[in-house]
Order: structure tokens, then C-alpha cells, then sequence
């Protein structure tokens, strides 16, 4: 099975899902989408699968994303997807592909909405908060 995380190492919340998806015994494919971005098709085809606007799936917060103006209602999703190709910091993480579907895990306990194997034990996030499952327990 093939699991995919767009990952930023330097994110919190990243590091934690990685920790996550390990703790269920699985190795992901690690994509460091600063360093390697999606191409647009299939940024695109991630933030549908996640049941997302484009715009949800911007990250606002330690981007360009006020100075280039994204937070006007009238730009549309070319526009905003323009702005993630030229600045991909703007792409929200970390995206998760299983094949079970994709999520946008904010917060990290998301994953285990489409992890195959969501018995991770005791996993705590780097502040120490105990991670939650979302979903039933393995038989």
C-alpha cells in the first residue's frame, strides 16, 4: 500500500501526522512539497479529494499570502492556484493521499480518518498531547 504525505519538516503538525502514519505501521512516500510541489493537475486533484475549495487549502499564516492580496473574495481558483504554483509555501499541509482518500490532517488526528491500520498506541504530539482515534478500533 502506498501512502503519501506532502510534508514540511519544519511543521509541527507535519512532523506529528508522519509520526502518526508511521505509529500504523507504515512507511510513507514523503514529498517535501517546498522542495518538489505538486504540479497544478494534481494540487488540484488533492484539494478536491479532500473535499476542499482551493481557497481552504491555502495556508494564510507565514506566507505571502496578505501581501499578494489572496484574501480578495473576487479572485478565483486559476488565481489562487497561480499563486500556489509561484509560491507553494501558500499550499496548506500536510496533504495525505491513502487509498483510503486524501486529507488536509489539521489537526494532525485526521489521518487516522483514512490510515488502514489506525491502532498507533500511545502516540503523543511534540507538545505532548495524547493523539485521539477518530474511528473504530481494529477487530
Amino acid at each position: 500500500m502506498t501512502i503519501t504525505i506532502y510534508h514540511n519538516p519544519a511543521c509541527s503538525t507535519s512532523r506529528n501526522v508522519l509520526a502518526i502514519i508511521r505509529a500504523s505501521g507504515e512507511e510513507p512516500r514523503i514529498v517535501e512539497y517546498l522542495k518538489d510541489p505538486p504540479d497544478r493537475e494534481r494540487l488540484r486533484s488533492l484539494i478536491a479529494a479532500a473535499g476542499l475549495s482551493v481557497r481552504e487549502a491555502m495556508r494564510q499564516s507565514g506566507t505571502p499570502y496578505a501581501e499578494l492580496g489572496l484574501d480578495d473574495p473576487g479572485l478565483g481558483d486559476e488565481q489562487l492556484l497561480d499563486a500556489m504554483m509561484a509560491h507553494p509555501i501558500l499550499i496548506n499541509r500536510p496533504f495525505v493521499e491513502t487509498p483510503k482518500g486524501v486529507r488536509l490532517a489539521r489537526p494532525s488526528e485526521v489521518v487516522l480518518e483514512i490510515l488502514p491500520n489506525i491502532d498507533i498506541g500511545d502516540v503523543r504530539k511534540e507538545d505532548g498531547q495524547a493523539v485521539r482515534r477518530t474511528g473504530p478500533r481494529p477487530e
